[in-house]
């Protein structure tokens, strides 16, 4: 996908879509060449555009976008075409919210026009676990993406060695990821992991083994969680991400009893 020209078709998935409008969106998208891009996708809410029942989140896609003739500095390229290109099926309930989760993170934390093709096929491998039965294979699955992803972007320390002294970690020895301060010795009190945990996830990442990572990260669901939290929210200026809200509201929606039924007629 040329950023001035079109040319072969590249994958890419929908991050978040806009009316645009009557007839018309603005996409988000994380294109393996190109990274986060915004696209124009004229006439794609119309009832017969091929593109309407393409344009869908989660759905690997192939991609054609290029920058309008008359204006070879705009952000905002112009999509000339989008298929299909098979996969998974939609995610629903609970993997939908894990998903737009994944979304969001790369929208609030990606540049525009920087690949990422070691995260795109992160993101790509992610999502079948997503919608998984088990709760702890999804869980494992987001905790190592999000280590793929402080990783790309450069946010993320190296996990074999102490980051103030750059002496290697102690197999036994408790450590914490603070995110101001990286990797250090464990403080009472807070979420730690034993030094040869910290070493076997950074040579999975060394390794581009997302499987063995994700396998990690199941042996640690606890504090991985309360620690890349922390560390996201760090480096995202935010205490709680809008998609965060949205499953807690919905999760106390699912919880609440059933109201009792009433003996009188309603009004």
């Amino acid at each position: 996908m040329s950023s001035r020209r079109a040319t072969a078709p590249a994958p890419a998935y929908v991050l978040h879509r806009y009316d645009w409008s009557e007839s018309s969106l603005i996409l988000d998208l994380f294109s393996r060449d190109q990274g986060r891009i915004t696209v124009a996708a004229k006439g794609a809410k119309r009832p017969y555009s091929q593109l309407r029942p393409v344009l869908l989140p989660f759905q690997r896609l192939l991609v054609v976008a290029s920058r309008p003739a008359k204006d070879e500095t705009a952000d905002i390229l112009t999509l000339r075409s989008a298929e299909w290109a098979g996969g998974q099926p939609m995610l629903g309930g609970a993997a939908l919210f894990s998903g737009f989760y994944l979304n969001e993170l790369l929208m609030k934390l990606l540049a525009r026009h920087d690949p990422h093709p070691l995260l795109f096929d992160a993101y790509a491998a992610t999502l079948p676990a997503l919608g998984a039965a088990d709760d702890t294979l999804t869980q494992a699955a987001l905790r190592a993406f999000e280590i793929v992803l402080l990783r790309e972007i450069g946010l993320l320390p190296q996990l074999d060695e102490q980051t103030a002294s750059g002496l290697a970690v102690a197999a036994d020895a408790p450590y914490q990821l603070r995110p101001e301060l990286g990797l250090v010795a464990w403080q009472q009190g807070e979420a730690a992991l034993p030094g040869a945990r910290w070493a076997a996830l950074q040579q999975a990442l060394d390794h581009g083994a997302l499987a063995e990572l994700q396998a990690l990260c199941a042996q640690a669901l606890p504090a991985l969680k309360t620690t890349l939290r922390g560390l996201l929210h760090y480096h995202l200026g935010s205490p709680r991400l809008r998609t965060r809200d949205v499953m807690i509201d919905a999760q106390q929606l699912m919880d609440a009893p059933a109201p009792l039924a009433s003996t009188s007629p309603p009004p």
